[in-house]
């Protein structure tokens, strides 16, 4: 092995940008060396690289494939399956299995196709993706957040709304149509080449693609696409949209894209209109892909949404209706009325999901919508708690022990109102009131809110808005 097998590069530990100073040394290292003294293929096989991957598949956890070997399956026996991945890395002889397709469905009717490799591949495209990103990342453009080391969502709307607030309030919204399906093998292998000379690489990068998809007990070969699921596709995706990015860059537009989402901010209609054409002309012919024409629009930024937020047209970040109509959905489905597990455990497992949604849509500048969804939450739980106790006397007597009197217990326990009703009650919320959900534990968006934006407010305080 040379010299350079063992050079390592750590991205930046600052915001994320490619403009970072590590990078650029390890930029200007690439600029004087060949791929071949650099030895990419030692690299990924060496042991040090593939525990690496390892750990970072089995942190991600994941199905088995077609194999039905598990993450635990393998590292029962790790030392001895990592020597033989090495081995067969160099000398070229690894081959890939077809990856288990699975279907999700989407709410439009339509469907996502997902493909799971096996533990196996998800190791060696993890150790492929964790030498080759650093090649290949600080070629990317600086308004691409999507699969990048230190870059989020949030930074790419933080960046949306910049653009709204300097007036570019219109917005070309290109969303590609299956794209993951759609991305052309023959196309994204000449974009790697400009970049890796070594074959044995590109071979298997190869075979990973062209690795079959088998659903229903069937294999199907593939010609084009790569199936969400691996851990390579995400840096795919970014090789394959690099040209998009380099083409906006070029004619000087102000854009944000997050994987196969793209926006163009613009000043006006007439723009958008010009934009919208001309770049959806560019993704058909160029990059040999397809624009959803059900989902890609030219129009105000108010009209439409990104990452699940929208824009207003002074660029306050707020939450889209979509976005609370699914955590409204999921909520329902976890406060189902005849679920039959206790009020603590489904506090638990709610908690888990409001809090998770909660530090993804923080940013939006609305707390009146997070307080009316607390309300609502609260008031599913209400109704769950008294359909629970379901006979008369049984909700009785726990809201006799909930503090209320014995008249207004059977009120409400002899109440022919449905369940829903009776969760509005004035008696009922006396009985489980804010402090008792408090108590419980339950997760408060609002109250949260209040406690981030006194954390980053500059030069203000924060105060409950009612």
């Amino acid at each position: 092995m040379n010299n350079h097998q063992d050079i390592i590069f750590h991205p930046s530990r600052g915001n994320g940008s490619t403009g970072a100073s590590d990078r650029e040394v390890f930029t200007q290292f690439l600029a004087t060396q060949t791929q071949d003294q650099i030895n990419l293929m030692n690299r990924i096989a060496s042991l040090a690289n593939l525990k690496r991957a390892f750990k970072a598949v089995k942190r991600n956890k994941g199905a088995p494939g077609i194999d039905h070997m598990t993450v635990q399956q393998f590292e029962d026996h790790l030392n001895d399956n990592l020597n033989a991945l090495q081995t067969s890395l160099i000398n070229e002889s690894y081959r890939p299995l077809a990856v288990r397709g699975v279907v999700i469905p989407k709410k439009d009717g339509k469907h996502r196709q997902l493909g799971i490799p096996t533990v196996k591949d998800r190791v060696v495209q993890q150790a492929i993706a964790q030498i080759l990103s650093p090649l290949f990342d600080p070629t990317f453009s600086n308004a691409v957040y999507g699969f990048r080391p230190k870059r989020s969502a949030h930074d790419a709307i933080k960046a949306a709304s910049a653009y709204v607030k300097e007036g570019y309030t219109w917005v070309v919204d290109i969303d590609l149509e299956q794209f993951f399906d759609q991305v052309n093998h023959d196309k994204l292998m000449s974009t790697l080449a400009r970049t890796i000379n070594d074959k044995g690489i590109l071979k298997l990068i190869r075979r990973f693609l062209s690795a079959g998809l088998m659903q229903d007990g069937l294999v199907k070969v593939r010609g084009q696409g790569t199936p969400q699921g691996g851990p390579l596709s995400p840096l795919l995706s970014n090789i394959v949209l690099a040209d998009l990015d380099k083409e906006l860059e070029k004619r000087g537009h102000k854009f944000c894209r997050y994987v196969d989402d793209c926006n163009i901010y613009v000043a006006s209609k007439a723009a958008a209109d010009r934009v919208m054409l001309s770049i959806t002309r560019f993704i058909k012919i160029r990059l040999k892909l397809k624009v959803n024409g059900d989902k890609s629009a030219s129009d105000r930024v108010s009209n439409r949404q990104f990452l699940g937020f929208r824009l207003n047209r002074e660029g306050e970040i707020a939450l889209s209706s979509n976005t609370v109509v699914v955590f409204k959905d999921k909520i329902r489905k976890l406060t189902k009325r005849n679920r039959g597990i206790n009020l603590n455990t489904l506090v638990f497992e709610l908690n888990q999901t409001v809090r998770g949604w909660f530090h993804y849509f923080k940013l939006a500048q609305y707390p009146t919508i997070l307080k009316e969804l607390d309300c609502w939450i609260r008031r599913r739980l209400r109704c769950y708690k008294i359909k629970q106790r379901k006979r008369k006397y049984a909700i009785k007597t726990f809201l006799d022990a909930m503090g209320q009197t014995q008249q207004h217990s059977w009120a409400i326990a002899c109440s022919r109102q449905g369940w829903w009703r009776k969760s509005l009650n004035q008696i009922v919320h006396r009985a489980m009131n804010r402090e008792w959900f408090n108590a419980l534990g339950l997760f408060s968006l609002h109250e949260q809110f209040i406690i981030h934006k006194s954390k980053t407010a500059v030069c203000d305080t924060a105060r409950t808005v009612v």
